[in-house]
């Protein structure tokens, strides 16, 4: 005979409803009910079916993480603690890569599939979010967010983590700067544009057109363009808007033989920013607690569905590593 929930509730003592909020993880369980549930069902040889709990509860336990390619190691970095966190709470974590080439599309693959999802990548006039209004799905951004979407977030504070990379630039005596920046159809591209050039205004320094090259945050696009720049307007520091554009710079300015001459800062302070081929100057952003914190906006928006939205902007430092003075 197949042991039921409702045999786990009456040897804990609790209602059935109980046993599958306990087994899950969700909030609002106190220790002692959960330890209780757990005990009984284990006692009982009690495996709960998924089909059956997603439709007595309308929960199917999984959460969609959407994220960047994960040829980039930053993604890496924060969808692994993201993946703790759920785990930790009970949920399913279901990774989702995507790519200008091959977008996630919520109409298609999210619908009673996934209780929430965290969006760890997102670009302007992106229907992601759209979709996932659409289906009644709650979804967090984290990194990054889509201007004019109301929902919940955690991110870094972008514009003032670059200002601080421009000081520091200004700080050294630099005045002839250029710029590896990210896409525009992104915050994070968009704000740290901003932060950076807001910062050299404050300094009095210049930075022309011709200093400044944009593109994906890849390695391949940090290569080509520091290539372009050493070339075309020699300069004494280059500012790239994430630690993997500023790994392919630092090719090029090897190839080059510029790497003695030229600074470089990133952005992210991902963990092989300090390894000692790059041993990268670049501003530390918190990527495990902006993971954890995002993972907690959205269990939190699960279990309060008309909580007011939440944007938490984590504080952001310079870690300096290489410094070249002009």
């Amino acid at each position: 005979m197949n042991v039921t929930s409702h045999d786990v509730a009456q040897l804990a003592g609790v209602n059935q409803s109980t046993v599958s909020r306990a087994l899950r993880g969700a909030p609002g369980i106190s220790a002692d009910t959960r330890r209780r549930v757990l005990e009984a069902a284990e006692s009982l040889s009690y495996v709960p079916s998924d089909a059956g709990r997603a439709l007595s509860t309308r929960r199917t336990g999984s959460i969609g993480i959407l994220s960047g390619e994960l040829t980039n190691p930053f993604y890496p970095e924060l969808v692994e603690p993201i993946r703790e966190s759920l785990l930790a709470a009970g949920y399913r974590p279901v990774l989702i890569p995507d790519s200008p080439d091959e977008p996630f599309d919520p109409d298609r693959w999210a619908r009673g599939v996934f209780d929430g999802m965290i969006l760890a990548t997102a670009r302007e006039g992106s229907h992601v979010a759209a979709g996932l209004r659409r289906h009644r799905i709650p979804f967090v951004f984290v990194n990054r967010a889509i201007s004019g979407v109301e929902a919940d977030r955690c991110v870094s504070d972008n514009l003032a983590g670059a200002e601080s990379a421009a000081r520091l630039l200004a700080e050294l005596g630099h005045t002839q700067i250029a710029a590896i920046m990210g896409p525009n159809d992104t915050s994070t591209g968009e704000e740290r544009d901003t932060g950076f050039r807001e910062g050299l205004r404050r300094a009095g320094i210049g930075m022309p057109d011709d200093h400044v090259e944009r593109g994906e945050f890849t390695f391949d696009v940090g290569y080509s363009a520091a290539t372009r720049l050493v070339s075309r307007v020699s300069p004494t520091a280059i500012f790239c808007a994430n630690d993997v554009l500023a790994f392919g710079a630092t090719d090029a300015l090897l190839e080059s033989g510029a790497s003695h001459k030229t600074m470089l800062v990133g952005y992210d302070d991902i963990s092989s920013a300090k390894w000692r081929v790059y041993n990268l100057t670049t501003v530390h952003s918190d990527i495990s607690r902006m993971a954890r914190t995002a993972v907690e906006l959205l269990l939190s928006r699960l279990a309060e569905p008309h909580l007011p939205y939440r944007t938490v902007t984590l504080d952001t430092s310079i870690v300096r590593r290489r410094l070249l003075r002009p």
